[in-house]
């Protein structure tokens, strides 16, 4: 008898720790169960080829936001082939309802913490004595109790890939918009226990670490205890942490600021700086402190932040989302993600609907269509403003030329006219490529704004010249050597050197 655990990661990079739990927790299956890890970019039949290679007594599957679609494809597939074959459904996107994708040809859904509960399930399939309820619902885990699963990272993964690994689980919040405000009893692992898994994965090799806690700062013994371990090592390596942006002691701060340049990345949860919308979705929001510690992560440490923006909220215009851009934009020179609302099940968003107009997507992502403030048309335009934006703001290939498209006017109004002129002139916001992009965003300056020539080829070469790597467009040499026989800047006589 087999049991299969598998997943459809969004990239191969990525890692399914959640099926590592499930397997370091099988016990005495676990020498008849195996981890199958794709991606949502491979075929669904070979992928069901090859769970089915393994003659499945068992297979359970973990649902994300990014696969649910492939796994209503997967199911449909291995239930026509292989009809004996047990389904189990786990991950947020199986434990809670309404499921907007049809997962009803599953046999059974862990809703939440599968870590005993699969292990339970499979030994009871096992016996003959199955669960008569499809639906199940275990007590929340037990974090000093099960077995951490940081031994089952293959040597590959540990060499190629992310390897995720957490510290809590749970958060204190309660925002609406978030899954995690489920669960607000915040539940700590044994820190000296993760210690010596994690100095197992360096000696292994391991260098990138991505923790998946909610609220890494919340608990100053635990986070700073994480932050002394990777203090400890060489670089190089990179440790990715998500943090609430208001809770910054001293004792953080002194220890963020000893890590050198690329070793340290923190997500910083904005969603919006407005304390009306704020309150309106139960988000905590101190302004001033907020303000206080992205200046100092900037200022005063070399960590990589990038902090995120909501468009759609409920109560929130348009503009009020180009205020928020604006302060931000302000405050740090970091990555600001943009994302469009979305309406997951669990949530409590639903109760702004009729008040708010909100209408969504029944398709993953479950994204906002429109709302009573934000016009359809509106949105679409606003995917595409954030699309551009990542190619443009957040990529750090135009750090310099971004300060002209918002020269004499406003961070989003400059950039809600750049995108939309971008987006005339393509028709796409997908497979621009880097020369391409630079010559439509000099053609925008030039053309639309009628900035000075000169002064548009000067900073752009700044941003070129930045990157050895970076070659200078085709579109821009002509330009380059024209501007050369009139009036030659520094950056531009070392253009023009490294073209020779």
């Amino acid at each position: 008898m087999n049991i299969v655990l598998t997943t459809l990661n969004s990239r191969y990079t990525h890692t399914a720790v959640a099926l590592r739990y499930l397997y370091a927790n099988m016990q005495e299956l676990q020498d008849e169960t195996i981890i199958q890890e794709f991606t949502i970019n491979e075929n669904v039949q070979s992928i069901a080829e090859q769970i089915l290679a393994q003659k499945p007594r068992i297979i359970g599957i973990s649902v994300y936001i990014w696969n649910a679609s492939e796994v209503h494809q997967l199911i449909e597939i291995l239930k026509k082939i292989s009809p004996q074959s047990v389904i189990v459904l786990g991950g947020p996107e199986a434990s809670h309802l309404p499921h907007r994708v049809d997962f009803s040809k599953a046999d059974y859904i862990i809703q939440g913490e599968g870590d005993i509960a699969f292990y339970k399930l499979c030994s009871e399939i096992i016996a003959g004595t199955p669960p008569t309820e499809k639906i199940i619902a275990p007590v929340m885990a037990n974090l000093k109790e099960i077995k951490l699963p940081y031994d089952y990272y293959s040597d590959s993964d540990v060499a190629n890939r992310y390897i995720y690994v957490e510290a809590s689980r749970g958060c204190p919040f309660l925002c609406e918009f978030c899954l995690s405000a489920i669960d607000e009893k915040v539940r700590n692992f044994d820190i000296d226990a993760l210690l010596v898994e994690f100095e197992k994965l360096w000696q292994r090799g391991a260098r990138n670490f991505k923790f998946i806690d909610r609220t890494f700062n919340l608990n100053m013994k635990f986070a700073n205890a994480l932050l002394d371990f990777f203090l400890t090592k060489e670089p190089p390596y990179f440790a990715h942490f998500e943090v609430v942006p208001d809770h910054f002691p001293e004792s953080l701060k002194e220890r963020i600021a000893q890590f050198p340049a690329g070793a340290l990345q923190l997500e910083v949860g904005i969603q919006t700086l407005d304390p009306v919308i704020a309150e309106n979705i139960n988000r905590p929001l101190k302004i001033d402190k907020i303000k206080e510690n992205l200046a100092y992560l900037e200022n005063e440490t070399k960590a990589h932040m990038h902090v995120d923006l909501i468009i759609g909220l409920p109560g929130e215009t348009l503009e009020g989302f180009g205020r928020n851009l604006k302060a931000l934009s302000s405050i740090t020179s970091c990555e600001i993600q943009i994302g469009i609302l979305k309406h997951l099940s669990g949530t409590t968003m639903s109760r702004h609907d009729r008040e708010s107009g909100m209408i969504y997507s029944d398709l993953p992502p479950y994204d906002i269509l429109q709302n009573d403030l934000i016009s359809f048309a509106q949105i679409q335009e606003m995917k595409r403003f954030a699309r551009f934006w990542d190619l443009v703001y957040n990529s750090g290939n135009f750090i310099n030329t971004t300060d002209l498209l918002f020269k004499e006017t406003t961070v989003y109004d400059g950039f809600t006219a750049f995108s939309k002129w971008l987006y005339a002139e393509t028709q796409s916001t997908w497979k621009i490529s880097l020369d391409r992009l630079t010559q439509h965003i000099f053609d925008f300056l030039t053309q639309e704004r009628k900035l000075d020539e000169a002064e548009v080829i000067e900073t752009m070469l700044l941003d070129i010249t930045r990157n050895r790597g970076r070659k200078v467009p085709l579109f821009m040499r002509k330009d380059i050597t024209l501007n050369g026989t009139k009036k030659q800047s520094k950056a531009n006589k070392r253009q023009i050197r490294l073209l020779d």
